[in-house]
């Protein structure tokens, strides 16, 4: 450590961010990760049972990934050897490993940190398998990504995926009774700015030590900041958001099931969430759409309507009126009644259609634009339903040697009420008519 000290020009003694000096010396100094680092978490029955296997640490920025890593290799006595995925390539692999491997054969193991491992390609993550099976290094890879999709599956199946939590609101509220402890003063907020400076952190930690270092030098005991001129000094953190990774995924997954479970303000919350994120606003309004024919459909024939209108309203308005009719189509789809009936019908249809292959209509059902198709039966016996009592012949438009299915069973909700009571009734006039 001395030597990169001496390298960038400094002294140990230089003067170090609140959140370095704050780094735990030890695992139960780390706050919020309880679920592992308890007795009965994964990390603390594997130092209980003193074997540490190789381990994939997966969460959000700044809950701890690194500095759990850094004490595992303490507790373990293993050197610890860190690398980041971002500025390493084969070369550096391979010198990690063959320095693994002589320390090995001294009787020291290497525990090897991997931060930001799914940035690693997948050839990459296979070099690892043999030196993680020969037990040359125990493996610890940090990721903000969803191991699954990011991982090989061979390197996952050799690893245990923790995974860690936001830093809590009780958790925020130790680190900062720390920092004050470490500085010697009480943070100078009302309470009111002290509870929005965690709301700014949104569960990082690293983040909320550095907004608390900048606290420090905006006030002090006589003059305790209020929330408004907390907030114009510092800068609220970002959601976490990707659009192309699971964060997106996720979000709108919140979105589908709050407007599917009938609830309009969770709805809205995970709407402008991620309009806050940066998403499009018009997939949003696609996935409207999807949501309305999907989980409302005949119930309410409506919401297509709004839907559809929604995302033409925004093409002509764009941001930010435009967002308004957006809202009142979620306002719309969640508060109206529910039928999945046609899309479950839709699913039924295309497994029968797969299976039955290419059986041909009944004939009675064909048109004969020509003599000889009229002399094969085309067309012979079919009856205009328009002619038919109650406009409806009762006959069979499914091929002759198939079963008759039901595919669409309306559930009654809104609209679909008097179509169920119209199908039961054509259910029995068919039988009646014989179907042809």
């Amino acid at each position: 450590m001395s030597d990169l000290f001496a390298a960038s020009g400094m002294s140990k003694d230089a003067p170090r961010p609140l959140a370095d000096r704050m780094r735990p010396q030890s695992l139960s100094e780390v706050v919020g990760q309880d679920h592992l680092l308890g007795d009965e978490g994964a990390i603390g029955r594997m130092l209980q049972t003193g074997r540490l296997s190789s381990i994939i640490l997966w969460g959000p920025p700044g809950v701890g990934k690194t500095t759990i890593a850094r004490l595992l290799a303490d507790e373990t006595d293993l050197h610890f050897e860190a690398i980041s995925a971002i500025f390493s390539g084969v070369k550096d692999l391979r010198a990690v490993f063959e320095a693994a491997e002589q320390r090995r054969n001294l009787g020291k193991g290497t525990l090897l940190f991997v931060d930001e491992i799914h940035r690693f390609n997948r050839a990459q993550q296979d070099g690892f398998l043999p030196y993680v099976e020969a037990g040359t290094v125990t493996l610890v890879g940090a990721t903000t990504e969803n191991p699954s999709f990011e991982l090989n599956g061979a390197l996952l199946s050799r690893c245990a995926v923790l995974v860690l939590e936001r830093i809590s609101g009780e958790a925020a509220l130790t680190l900062l009774s720390r920092a004050e402890d470490m500085e010697g003063r009480k943070l100078p907020l009302e309470d009111r700015a002290r509870s929005a400076l965690i709301d700014m952190a949104d569960g990082d930690g690293r983040y909320l030590l550095n907004l608390a270092e900048q606290a420090f030098t905006l006030g002090d005991a006589k003059q305790k900041l209020t929330l408004e001129q907390l907030t114009a000094a510092l800068q609220k953190r970002a959601p976490a958001y990707d659009k192309n990774r699971e964060e997106h995924y996720n979000l709108i997954s919140a979105l589908h099931k709050s407007v599917r479970g009938s609830d309009p303000d969770a709805a809205l919350y995970w709407f402008t969430r991620m309009l806050e994120g940066g998403e499009d606003p018009l997939f949003l309004a696609r996935r409207l759409i999807v949501m309305a024919s999907e989980d409302i459909g005949l119930a309410d024939p409506t919401a297509m309507m709004v839907a559809g209108e929604a995302a033409r309203a925004f093409e002509r308005l764009g941001e930010p009126e435009g967002l308004i009719p957006l809202a009142h189509a979620v306002v719309h789809l969640a508060t109206a009644p529910k039928s999945n009936a046609s899309y479950v019908g839709l699913k039924k249809a295309r497994a029968a259609a797969r299976e039955t292959g290419s059986l041909m209509p009944p004939k009675h059902i064909l048109n004969a634009p020509t003599g000889m198709m009229k002399d094969q039966g085309y067309g012979k016996g079919y009856q205009y339903d328009h002619d038919a009592e109650g406009s409806f012949s009762g006959q069979n438009y499914f091929p002759e040697s198939m079963d008759r299915p039901e595919y669409y069973t309306p559930k009654g909700q809104g609209r679909e009420g008097p179509i169920a009571e119209r199908l039961a009734k054509l259910k029995a006039w068919r039988k009646d008519r014989g179907e042809g």
